[in-house]
């Protein structure tokens, strides 16, 4: 099962500086896309008093992450679901608090590079881009059974495509005469609707298939769920580390960080606070962490990379 699926972790430097934990006690991290165990097995190797919960939707990542993850043996626990859960599956592991909480969210490289996964314009393969293989919901019944309005809100919104409401018109009138069952099918749609890219620009297909695929997963749901119960877990002096790969998910990682750490959200205008907020966060890192010049050069899928770490300072 865990054959293929290798993935490189992006800024894994940096969240080793960033997500550090004291020496002298058991700690435990929750890692809520474990993905292959790559950040995981640094963070393992780094601290021999650390224990892992890892969760992650897919069934190769947990394949993977077992075998990359042997050894710790006992310190680690993987389980299957999303990151939203993270609360219940600490319930589960018997964890009332954790040091840390760790979410590299987006797609990983063995599901772009595997055509069968559906989630690359670039390979034929089946319509899929579910992460997690249990859910029903595959692109290719999303574009054959939405309708023109959800389709169009999907794509400006998730995919913020400029001929959003023109591309969901033609996915109607497509999908009467040959339901869309290929990545090619939708890519060449794409092409022809939005027409060929020039040199320099983001090829058509691109946003569509990435407003897709946020769609399938629910994935800024899941990350505007997952936020709050995270900082619930935290212990005082806990960090939380974001690695987010688009503008939607930074923004909701940014904001949300933002409200935490405010000491008063009176409206503007008022002499003095009423509000009585208690900000629950400090802040790590102000501006978001990006790659530097030599993991750049040797992965590039490193470029949209964002790290956010914010630390909990009340309970």
């Amino acid at each position: 099962m865990a054959e293929g699926f290798e993935h490189v972790p992006v800024l894994a430097g940096e969240v080793l500086t960033h997500l550090v934990f004291p020496p002298n006690r058991v700690l435990r991290l929750i890692d809520g896309t474990v993905g292959g165990g790559g950040h995981s097995a640094l963070l393992l190797e780094k601290y021999p008093n650390l224990e892992l919960l890892g969760i992650d939707r897919d069934d190769a990542a947990l394949a993977k992450a077992q075998e990359r993850l042997s050894f710790a043996r006992e310190r680690v626990r993987l389980v299957r679901g999303n990151y939203s859960e993270l609360a219940v599956k600490a319930a589960e592991a018997g964890w009332e608090k954790v040091d840390g909480v760790l979410l590299d969210i987006g797609v990983s490289s063995p599901q772009l590079d595997h055509p069968e996964r559906g989630f690359s314009w670039r390979a034929e393969g089946p319509l899929d881009m579910r992460m997690d293989r249990r859910s029903i919901l595959t692109a290719s019944r999303l574009l054959n059974t939405a309708s023109e309005a959800e389709l169009e809100r999907i794509l400006r919104e998730y995919g913020e495509v400029a001929k959003s409401r023109k591309l969901a018109a033609a996915i109607v009138k497509q999908r009467v005469i040959r339901p869309f069952a290929l990545t090619s099918d939708f890519a060449s749609l794409c092409d022809e609707v939005l027409g060929k890219s020039r040199p320099g620009q983001l090829p058509a297909p691109t946003l569509p298939f990435q407003a897709l695929r946020i769609a399938v997963n629910d994935e800024l749901g899941e990350l505007e769920r997952a936020l709050p119960e995270a900082v619930k877990l935290l212990r005082r002096g806990g960090r939380i580390a974001v690695i987010s790969f688009h503008s939607l998910e930074d923004r909701i990682v940014k904001n949300f960080f933002r409200d935490e750490a405010a000491s008063c959200v009176c409206p503007p205008g008022l002499p003095v606070c009423v509000c009585g907020k208690v900000p629950t966060l400090k802040i790590v890192t102000r501006k978001a962490v990006t790659a530097g010049a030599d993991e750049l050069g040797k992965n590039r899928r490193s470029a949209p990379a964002k790290l956010r770490v914010a630390e909990k300072i009340m309970d």
